[in-house]
């Protein structure tokens, strides 16, 4: 509880700088600039944590099912 409270003012000077940036762009170009910047920004984490869920559910079982592996071995 002590962290959470102390980190709090950490969280403030985000949306102070955001809140700046937008306010500093009052054309509606620099909106659009800023709106596809974060949409941009979003990218790389949300592929990344896409990768790391899709080879989690690969791997759930311990091991990759390769049943064309298997197959082939059997043979």
């Amino acid at each position: 509880m002590l962290a959470l409270a102390l980190a709090a003012p950490a969280f403030g000077q985000g949306c102070a700088m955001c809140y700046s940036s937008v306010a500093g762009a009052a054309n509606s170009k620099g909106l659009q600039a800023i709106n596809k910047a974060v949409l941009i920004l979003l990218v790389p984490p949300v592929g990344i944590m896409g990768v790391i869920v899709g080879f989690a559910f690969k791997y759930r079982n311990g091991e990759a099912q390769q049943p064309e592996l298997e197959e082939a071995l059997d043979e």
